[in-house]
């Protein structure tokens, strides 16, 4: 298994491709699953699902990212990548050769199984989003999908450990950007002004203020900037402020009060003359673990870690559980290697376990 393993990502691991066009990827997986008994699709461009028909009315569905970052490898390794600027720094090389090792094991067996398998490898996972055009292809509905599981390498957690959670398990995360204008005067005659650099101060600590104290504690949520940036010469009122931050949350009713927090609490300093422009995007929904099947895989499996708080980054898995239940797992590589990193790297080990994993929860009723 090992073997085929290191073969499958090291492979893919030079040849990384960016977003919705991964011509070599596609070609790569394709190849590697062409004398295997499933039958081959491209429901996006981009994309591969390998379907194995036990003959059942229904399937479950195993899905793996395929994408690459735009990151200058430093490994050093013999098989770094050939496509300069360009790095599988997140470890999708990793999960998609799961998913083929899983593929050959499966071969062997999936006749025998209560359901047939879908497996997905989807493009376009670090952006713009893969998962929802896979949804709209109408694969879920073509397969009859019931249920849906995934992996994320994780650099955190010790090598081959398996972890979950119910419910929340990664965030919804949308980039807040805000213009606010205001008027120049001379500092001397800043009365005649309005000081935008001074009302983007006074924002902020009411932004996080709202978020400290309007929720509840057990409520997880994230509403944090990094940038804030304003004035142009020491003793002129800045006419202009720019505020660029995240905006992360969990529950849609979260996530839509403090959008609409936000504005509301823009107006006093609206009716002061400052103009006020807001841009936030939609982001990709929180990866929300359905609890039933969680317990159902602890059942089966009973030694998966449960983590106690979710991960406040985010994952365009999320739309697939909007389809149907579905898991999501953190697979421990152990180097504490930050993800997107240009060192980025782990050992094959670490992805046996993912694959005995996938075979366990193949059997599931």
């Amino acid at each position: 298994m090992l073997e085929r393993i290191q073969k499958y990502r090291r492979d893919l691991h030079q040849i990384p491709e960016l977003e919705l066009e991964l011509p070599k990827t596609q070609r790569y997986l394709q190849e590697a699953l062409r004398d295997l008994p499933c039958s081959l699709s491209s429901p996006i461009p981009s994309s591969v699902v390998a379907f194995f028909d036990a003959g059942k009315k229904e399937s479950i569905a195993f899905r793996s990212d395929m994408d690459a970052l735009p990151v200058t490898e430093a490994t050093g390794r013999a098989f770094a990548s050939r496509h300069t600027g360009c790095m599988h720094a997140c470890g999708h090389d990793g999960h998609m050769a799961m998913l083929l090792e899983f593929a050959y094991q499966l071969s062997a067996y999936y006749k025998e199984l209560p359901h047939n398998v879908v497996l997905i490898f989807q493009p376009g996972e670090e952006t713009p989003g893969g998962a929802e055009p896979m949804c709209k292809s109408g694969i879920f509905e073509q397969y009859h999908i019931k249920r849906i599981f995934g992996f994320h390498v994780w650099p955190m957690l010790d090598k081959g450990v398996i972890a979950t959670r119910r419910n929340e398990f990664m965030a919804r995360s949308s980039e807040v950007n805000i213009d606010i204008t205001g008027k120049s005067a001379h500092a001397a005659k800043y009365q005649e002004g309005i000081d935008a650099m001074e009302i983007a101060a006074r924002y902020l600590l009411d932004l996080y203020t709202m978020e400290q104290e309007e929720l509840s504690a057990e409520t997880y949520r994230l509403l944090r900037f990094g940038l804030l940036k304003s004035g142009t010469v020491r003793n002129v009122v800045s006419n202009a402020a720019r505020m660029e931050g995240t905006l992360r949350a969990f529950q849609d009713e979260t996530y839509q009060y403090m959008k609409k927090r936000m504005l509301e609490l823009a107006k006093p300093y609206e009716e002061q003359g400052a103009v006020f422009s807001f841009d936030i995007n939609t982001g990709y929904p929180a990866v929300m673990n359905d609890a039933a099947l969680v317990d159902q895989v602890l059942k089966l499996d009973p030694n998966i870690v449960l983590l106690e708080k979710p991960e406040m980054i985010s994952e365009d898995f999320a739309h697939y559980q909007r389809r149907v239940p579905g898991v999501f797992f953190f697979l421990g590589t152990g180097t504490g290697i930050a993800l997107h990193a240009h060192n980025f790297d782990f050992d094959e080990e670490a992805l046996e376990a993912g694959v005995r994993e996938y075979c366990k929860l193949s059997r599931m009723e």
